[in-house]
């Protein structure tokens, strides 16, 4: 965490000399579209949230920088025999992030950017809802994981923006089972610069 930390502020710092005063705040919060890949079958999206900062850091007139910190609600629901920290069928994991989006801008025209980037996320709480109980499941997956983001963005004169993307998860985020477990997330946002 503090060397990916560390390389955010290297490459914010860097790439902010000849632009510095070009360089935008802002915060976004949507919906998500979340499920988990891999080994699993019966598999239903789950609907939820992100919130979080953003900056932007102007490379050229068309190319920018885009980090981002967001709390991410994400996981999935399962409608049948799914065996995952001792409870199964009817079932819903709620997988909880902090993800770190590094994000590639490129403007294809005034104010419409397509974005492409690694993500990092840090799983802060794993639990499984079942009938009423709820089950700790964090022990059974990875603490880090590992994808990609792409996606594209709409800003209006004044700061508010649009935002569209999928997160890809490339990371297996099971840990101890055979059975593999990715990250899927379509995300619909809205933001504003200031």
């Amino acid at each position: 965490m503090k060397k990916l930390l560390l390389l955010v502020s290297i490459v914010t710092f860097g790439f902010s000399n000849s632009y510095a005063q070009d360089i935008k705040f802002g915060v976004k919060a949507g919906g998500n579209i979340a499920t988990l890949t891999g080994d699993v079958e019966d598999l239903k999206s789950k609907f939820s949230f992100h919130i979080g900062g953003v900056a932007e850091i102007p490379i050229t007139d068309k190319l920018s920088f885009q980090p981002e910190l967001l709390y991410s609600s994400q996981g999935a629901e399962y409608d049948e025999g799914f065996d995952f920290g001792g409870i199964s069928a009817n079932s819903k994991i709620n997988l909880d992030y902090i993800n770190v989006p590094l994000m590639a801008k490129y403007y294809v025209i005034e104010n419409l950017g397509v974005e492409f980037g690694p993500l990092v996320g840090f799983l802060i709480s794993a639990e499984e809802d079942y009938d009423g109980e709820t089950v700790d499941v964090k022990d059974d997956l990875k603490s880090i994981d590992f994808g990609l983001a792409a996606g594209a963005s709409y800003e209006l004169d004044f700061g508010l923006n649009f935002g569209l993307r999928y997160n890809l998860g490339l990371a297996d985020i099971s840990d101890g089972s055979d059975d593999k477990l990715h990250n899927g997330v379509l995300q619909v946002s809205v933001g504003y610069f200031f």
